[in-house]
């Protein structure tokens, strides 16, 4: 159906324009939109949170996505189906009857609602709810298959011993028509008698083989010896790998059906398929379960579109749930909750080492956690968009909530690390220092541990030696220019490291007092700036895309997650704003005495009385 060029409305945010999708008018006109303004291209059938029966009814090539012309397809379809096609943008869970096209396209889905709808007792204005049809669906499949299980009991020759007799009729059914086809072409020429009963090479191999009766070699000949005209041997001359199927085959089939026989000729043979054949129709004429009316699948799918059509296109077209936060978006499966925050973008993830080859590239910092719950497991990856990353490391556990809030045991595996805030690469150099000289005095301390412990062993030895004493050997001589190199080299780190502390104490005793708060706000801006910059231009660069793409997603906006659009996408832990807070600590570190606080501001007077005497 053609539509006027319309008049496009846009939100901003992420960073890009995302048109708006209000009304149904809009939602039928997105095949005029171009689609390099939508945001994602294609998505997948699984592994999101939106119906995937809805998705799988979209997906019209069966590829497992679902792609930007199937879902203008899909508008187009349900348009033309309904007379009303406001009825898309109510949020209904169904299809009303009254907004049904009574015209040679929606014919067949107008009749299945009445039907459905007088056997509800529901009226014109009601609506027929997609849980409704999907139970009348299975209402008329138990109905059918009621009714093909009444027809059955017409033609089972043998009561209930029919449906034994045709699987042993079935399991040599091509053995026994190849046994009397060999036998016919005996009887066309004398010398296939011979060659069909099994090439001599065949039994020359076994001759030296230890035979099993199952062996595929003897599988494959013949039921018994061909000749022109014979008859089947139901009992010696048979092939042994075949003997047991075809004694089931004389007591279930042919004895009851026909009387005792010694051998199956081959009009008995017909005999029996034509006594059975009443009974194979009925089986395969057994309906399909899953299979409803026409009518009724298309009044299914159109109760779908009616409710899913938008919802998809506003998490597709546009990311509008994701970034307005008026509900979760189709790809946000849970939130995770670890180290004192709640993680609300957290996406499915098959293959963590595939999907965070090309996540790493969103510059946003993730946590790979892998979830189970009662012997189930799933994998997903989290955002941490707020906080800082001291405490994250891979085993640390947490818990994760599903969209269903059901609670999963979480445990990182993997993190990607990249900037989280500001404040959190300003701290940065200072932390790293920290570390670095923890870790030296670790090492430093552990190497005198080892140290002293190997002199009080060498000690301890040389105290309960009771063998003959020997004169130690002598002392190796004194290196006066090797020591005097060391005690050189000592003194000048000592004097380097002491001409610069002077050198800035002496520049600060030379600073105005105003200009002293510039002087450290300057040192801190030449620590901590690098490391801020670069974290604010990857802050700036943060961008969904890489993450949904490494699930199967087109997306096909650069879909950026700014600073404050980030930091409320991860909550950090807050106290209530009534709550009571008591301040003592039982167990709180002891403080200094005060007369190490009165030698402290003695001191710090001191410096600003000379800073005051020298200005």
């Amino acid at each position: 159906m053609d539509h006027p060029s319309r008049h496009w409305r846009f939100f901003r945010a992420g960073g890009f324009d995302q048109v708006r999708l209000d009304s149904a008018a809009e939602l039928l006109a997105i095949g005029e939109l171009d689609q390099k303004l939508w945001v994602a291209l294609s998505c997948p059938t699984r592994g999101i949170e939106f119906d995937s029966a809805t998705l799988t009814l979209i997906d019209s090539d069966g590829d497992g996505q679902v792609r930007a012309p199937e879902l203008i397809e899909a508008v187009r379809w349900a348009e033309g189906r309904l007379r009303d096609p406001e009825v898309l943008a109510h949020k209904l869970g169904g299809v009303p009857l009254a907004a049904l096209r009574d015209d040679d396209a929606g014919a067949a889905v107008a009749a299945a609602a009445r039907s459905l709808a007088a056997e509800l007792a529901k009226g014109a204005d009601d609506a027929l709810s997609v849980d409704e049809i999907g139970a009348a669906q299975l209402r008329q499949a138990e109905d059918r298959l009621a009714a093909w299980r009444a027809d059955g009991a017409k033609v089972q020759a043998l009561g209930e011993a029919t449906a034994a007799a045709h699987a042993a009729m079935l399991a040599v059914a091509d053995k026994v028509e190849d046994f009397f086809l060999r036998c016919r072409l005996a009887a066309f020429d004398a010398r296939a008698g011979e060659v069909l009963c099994g090439a001599e090479e065949s039994f020359n191999a076994m001759a030296t083989a230890q035979l099993q009766e199952d062996d595929a070699a003897i599988v494959q000949l013949p039921l018994a010896r061909i000749a022109a005209g014979v008859a089947l041997p139901l009992g010696a001359g048979v092939n042994p790998a075949w003997a047991g199927r075809i004694a089931a085959l004389r007591e279930l089939v042919l004895t009851p059906l026909l009387g005792e026989r010694e051998a199956l000729h081959e009009a008995d043979w017909a005999r029996l398929k034509q006594h059975l054949a009443a009974y194979a129709a009925w089986l395969a004429a057994k309906p399909d379960a899953t299979a409803a009316a026409p009518g009724l699948c298309e009044l299914e799918k159109l109760a779908r579109y009616v409710r899913d059509l938008l919802p998809l296109a506003n998490n597709f077209v546009a990311f509008r749930d994701f970034y307005t936060h008026q509900g979760k978006a189709t790809f946000q499966v849970g939130t995770l909750y670890i180290d004192g925050r709640s993680c609300e973008l957290c996406v499915a993830v098959n293959d963590p080492a595939k999907h965070a080859a090309l996540a790493t590239l969103s510059r946003i910092c993730l946590v790979y956690c892998d979830c189970l719950r009662n012997g189930e497991k799933k994998s997903i990856a989290a955002a941490v968009t707020a906080g800082d990353s001291d405490q994250l490391m891979v085993g640390r556990n947490g818990i994760f909530y599903d969209r269903d809030g059901r609670d999963w045991d979480a445990t990182i595996t993997k993190i990607i690390d990249h900037p989280i805030s500001l404040r959190q690469a300003f701290w940065s150099p200072y932390k790293r220092l920290a570390r670095l000289v923890a870790d030296q005095l670790r090492k430093l301390t552990a190497s005198k541990a080892a140290q002293s412990e190997e002199k009080m062993a060498q000690a301890a030895l040389g105290a309960h030696k009771i063998s003959v004493v020997t004169a130690p050997p002598p002392p190796p001589p004194f290196d006066v220019a090797k020591f005097a190199g060391i005690f050189a080299a000592i003194g000048l780190a000592v004097g380097a490291l002491g001409t610069a502390l002077a050198s800035m104490l002496s520049g600060l005793l030379g600073l105005r007092w105003w200009q002293v708060p510039l002087a450290l706000l300057g040192l801190l801006l030449l620590v901590s700036g690098p490391a801020v910059v670069l974290a604010w231009f990857k802050l700036r660069s943060r961008n969904l895309g890489p993450i949904l793409d490494a699930n199967g997603w087109a997306v096909n906006a650069r879909a950026r997650i700014n600073i404050p659009f980030g930091r409320s996408l991860t909550q950090l832990a807050k106290l209530p704003v009534d709550a009571e807070r008591s301040l003592v600590d039982p167990y709180a570190e002891k403080r200094w005495p005060w007369n190490v606080y009165a030698a402290l501001l003695a001191a710090v007077v001191l410096l600003l009385f000379i800073w005051f005497v020298r200005a």
